[in-house]
Parts: C-alpha cells; sequence; structure tokens
C-alpha cells in the first residue's frame, strides 16, 4: 500500500474578500503554531481580532500599490507557491532568495458577479477582476504536490478536519482534491469575466459577437437529487454563477420535501409562463410534465386559480402552480384542501399562507422574491450529444398585429388573443391554445400534427365541461392547412392568432371569411420544443 505523503501546514497566506469563517479559521490555525501572512482587509480584520499576521508587505519587503491591484505579484510569494519540496534546484533557489515556503493558501477572489449580478457599472466590473488571486490559487493547485490551497469558505470545516487527522497536516488526496476545486473556481470566474466583455458593445460602439466563438458557463452545484427524470437516472442540480433573481434557481424553499429532478423543470416552465404577467393583474399558471394545463388572469389570486384548476382538473393532479403575486392564505388553503400539489412558487407568501402549505408536509413552496433580468440577453441551452445548442430566449410575443381578415376582432377577441399567444409561448408544439376571458378552457400540445393539437384541445374541454363557444385560438406557428381552424371553428371558436407565413395563408383567411371568423397574424412563431 501507498502510503500519501503529509505535509505540515507551517506557514499560510489568507487573503479573502469574502471574510466568512475567517476569523475561526485564523485562530485554530494560529492554536496551531501557522505563521499566516496576509494582506490589506483581511490583516486588519485578524488583527482586529487580536490575532499575529504577517504583512504581505513586510513579508516581501515591496508596498502595496497601485490601489491594491499590485500586493501579492512578488517572487517570495509564488516562490513559495511554486517550489517543489525536495527537489534540491529549487530548494537552494530559494535558500539563495530568501524564499520561505508557504504551506496553505486561503484566497477567495474578488466579487465580480456579485458585483455584475447586482448591476455594477462597467469600472466597478472592471475593479472587481481579481489577478493576484486567480494567480496565486493556480500556483498552489500547480504544485499540490506540497502546498493545500482553499478558496471557499464551505470548505473551511474540512480543512480543520484534516489538519485534525494528520497532526497539523494534509495529505496528498486532500490536496489534489482541493486543487481541483480551486481550478474549477479560477475557470468559473474567468469564463464569467470573458462571456460578459464578449456581451457588451466595446468602446467605439461596435456590436459584439452575439455569440463567441468560445462559450463558457460557470455553474455550482446546487443540490444532489435523488434521482432524475426516473429512478435508474442519477442527477444533480446547479445553480449559474452570478445569475439573476426572481428564478427557479435562486429561489428559498420554505417547506416541504426535497426537490426531483422533474420539480425543478415544471417549475421553471411555470414560473418562466407566468412572468408574462404583470403582476398588477393577479395570474395563476398550473404546470404538468413542462406543460401549462391551466392559465388564468383575474381580480384576485384565488379567482385566477380557481379559473386555472377548471382547465383540466386531472392534468392539475400533482402539479405546479406558480402564481405572479405574494401568495396568500386564502389561495393556498384552497389548493392544499382541493387538491395533490407538488409545488407552489410564488414572489413571496403570506406568513399564514406559510402555515397552511405546512400543514401538507409533502407539499414545497418557493419563494423566488423580485424577479430581475440578467445582465445582457438572455440565453437558453440545449445539450445534445456531443455539443450545445445555444440561442436567445423568446422574449417577444408579436412583430405586428395585421388584420387578415372581413372581421376584425372585438376589443374583448383581442385581449383574449394576447392572452392566448402568451400561453403558447409556454406549450409543447404543436401548440393550440383555446381562451375565454382570460382564461384557458382548452389546451393542445405536443403532437406531430397541429390538427391533433386543435382537436385534442377541444376534447379536453368538453372532457371538463367547459363551453367552447366565443372562444378564441392561439397556434404557436401558422395553421399549414385550413383544417386545424375549421375543426376550432365548429367546436365553437369565433377569432384566431397566429403567425401566418404558410404557402396557404388565403386558403386559411378564404375559410376564416366564409365563416365569419376574425383572425389575426403576428408575424412571429414560438415553437418550444
Amino acid at each position: 500500500m501507498t502510503i500519501e505523503p503529509i505535509i505540515a501546514i507551517r506557514r499560510a497566506l489568507i487573503s479573502v474578500s469574502d471574510k466568512t469563517g475567517l476569523i475561526d479559521l485564523a485562530r485554530d490555525l494560529s492554536e496551531r503554531g501557522v505563521e499566516i501572512l496576509s494582506t490589506g482587509g483581511t490583516a486588519a480584520a485578524l488583527k482586529a481580532a487580536g490575532l499575529t499576521v504577517i504583512d504581505v508587505a513586510d513579508h516581501t519587503g515591496f508596498p502595496e500599490m497601485m490601489d491594491g491591484r499590485l500586493k501579492t505579484l512578488h517572487p517570495k510569494v509564488h516562490g513559495g507557491l511554486l517550489s517543489i519540496r525536495g527537489n534540491e534546484e529549487h530548494e537552494q533557489s530559494a535558500r539563495t532568495h530568501g524564499i520561505a515556503p508557504i504551506d496553505l493558501l486561503v484566497v477567495n477572489l474578488y466579487p465580480f458577479e456579485a458585483t455584475l449580478s447586482k448591476g455594477g457599472t462597467y469600472d466597478e466590473c472592471v475593479e472587481n477582476i481579481d489577478i493576484g488571486g486567480p494567480a496565486m490559487i493556480r500556483a498552489a493547485a500547480k504544485n499540490h504536490a506540497g502546498v493545500a490551497v482553499v478558496v471557499e469558505p464551505e470548505d473551511y470545516d474540512a480543512l480543520r478536519r484534516e489538519l485534525a487527522a494528520n497532526a497539523g497536516g494534509t495529505t496528498l488526496l486532500f490536496r489534489r482534491g482541493m486543487a481541483a476545486r480551486a481550478l474549477a473556481r479560477t475557470a468559473a470566474y474567468d469564463g464569467a469575466i470573458s462571456n460578459w466583455l464578449t456581451a457588451d458593445p466595446d468602446p467605439a460602439g461596435r456590436p459584439a459577437s452575439a455569440f463567441p466563438s468560445t462559450y463558457t458557463m460557470q455553474l455550482t452545484k446546487a443540490l444532489d437529487l435523488r434521482y432524475g427524470e426516473n429512478p435508474h437516472q442519477s442527477a444533480a442540480f446547479y445553480r449559474e454563477i452570478g445569475g439573476p433573481g426572481g428564478t427557479v434557481s435562486s429561489a428559498r424553499q420554505l417547506g416541504g420535501k426535497e426537490l426531483s429532478y422533474n420539480n425543478i423543470a415544471d417549475t421553471d416552465a411555470a414560473l418562466e409562463c407566468v412572468k408574462e404577467f404583470d403582476p398588477a393583474e393577479p395570474a395563476c399558471v398550473i404546470v404538468k410534465h413542462a406543460n401549462p394545463c391551466g392559465v388564468a388572469v383575474a381580480a384576485t389570486l384565488k379567482d385566477a386559480y380557481e379559473l386555472a384548476y377548471l382547465t383540466d382538473t386531472e392534468s392539475a393532479f400533482g402539479g405546479i402552480i406558480a402564481f405572479n403575486r405574494s401568495l396568500d392564505a386564502e389561495t393556498a388553503e384552497l389548493i392544499v384542501s382541493r387538491q395533490f400539489v407538488e409545488v407552489i412558487v410564488a414572489p413571496d407568501a403570506a406568513p399564514d399562507a406559510v402555515e397552511a402549505v405546512a400543514r401538507k408536509k409533502n407539499v414545497r413552496l418557493l419563494v423566488t422574491g423580485p424577479w430581475s433580468a440578467a445582465h445582457g440577453p438572455r440565453r437558453e441551452f440545449k445539450k445534445v450529444n456531443g455539443g450545445l445548442l445555444v440561442q436567445e430566449a423568446d422574449q417577444g410575443l408579436t412583430q405586428k398585429l395585421a388584420v387578415v381578415t372581413r372581421r376584425a376582432p372585438s376589443a374583448s377577441e383581442m385581449a383574449d388573443m394576447v392572452f392566448a399567444m402568451k400561453v403558447a409561448k409556454f406549450v409543447k408544439s404543436n401548440a393550440v391554445v383555446y381562451v375565454r376571458g382570460l382564461a384557458t378552457i382548452g389546451i393542445g400540445a405536443g403532437q406531430m400534427s397541429r390538427v391533433n393539437s386543435t382537436r385534442i384541445a377541444v376534447e379536453k374541454a368538453k372532457q371538463a365541461g367547459l363551453e367552447l363557444s366565443g372562444s378564441v385560438v392561439a397556434s404557436d406557428a401558422f395553421f399549414p392547412f385550413a383544417d386545424g381552424l375549421i375543426t376550432a371553428a365548429e367546436a365553437g371558436a369565433t377569432a384566431f392568432i397566429q403567425p401566418g407565413g404558410s404557402m396557404r395563408d388565403e386558403e386559411v383567411i378564404k375559410a376564416a371569411d366564409e365563416r365569419n371568423l376574425a383572425m389575426v397574424f403576428t408575424g412571429m412563431r414560438h415553437f418550444r420544443h
């Protein structure tokens, strides 16, 4: 059996922007007789706590300067991190130039992602690009045979356990694991900066490339999941570093059992759909298997939920329910007393609403906080085997609103049509959505033929006991033939909204005119695969 070498920690360099757990860690090291080198605000915090610290400037004999931009980029720092223990040439060079070994590096980086996420100015973002930190981290990680590097406060406890188990030293296995985490952090950090610079136009006003030649994503694991879409698939949930607030990724869970893979995917679909509606008008979206099965806007959240639920009471069972404003107790009570629900998500929840949901111990309640847009254009991703599809998010609704039939829609029909198209954006293609009174009454999703989606929506409405007479219909893409429109008209629909653009548009328009239907073209397709 190979015995892993243990390196005793005699000297540590600590320089952190996030001071979480700093004092406790430094005190533990000091009590073990470890000499601590530090910089700037970190050194000041440690000294204020009564700890003995050597300023890096005193260690190197070179002062900090240029507003702190230049402080650790010095041979006595990098030589101490890069010198290989037992290498005669390295050790002779260190003795000649007075370079002392550094056995432990504790560094976290300037908060670039946080600065970007909160809308920092260009100059603020630039000043939060760390130089010395990544350089030291990479040096220590490269030389993990003899140096331990820790970059996250969440790893301080693991470091303490390692030192306690090894008489104040670290094993190669620990150092290698921490080196991997450290390099992952610098990779994510550099990627965030690169993406930011690429996303913005340059000072001369030339537009940046929408999709750079190299694209990086910065993700950190938020949860290990029990399994994936199915029990035989393992899974985890990763959160975008510096991502926008008001999303399923940034939401707080206030109750219920752990989220599953499918819960997270469906909650995202419900939440992004309900964001289409102005919070001034209470809205509810119920999603099942990534498709809206009921959507409504009403005077109150409770009324919006009632209407959304009535669209398809069978599919709502075990679904995800999203609201566009704070959940109230009356609505929460109705939901949990009426149906089995996996997740309820809203920007916030009243304390008595939280209590009402908590009485059903398995129901998950998520609050997202205020909704905010990500920096720059939002993008969507779809993994394919060996590659990644990247596109701008579908944030539009219509390119135009052109009445193409002899009869123009009434004001109420037009309001329902716009509502219906907002829903159709989030229904899997081919999508056909029937609406009346700002509430869905039939949804056809995910069919290979558009006319079949039209028929399925009619059947679901009939099954729910909902009257289609006087309804409007939204289609996410053009009707390739008149058959879909005729099917909907025979069921009672009176107005249609669709992108247009088919070779048979005139045929479809003629069928509408023959039946005194109103139809509007939008010029914007909304496929969702």
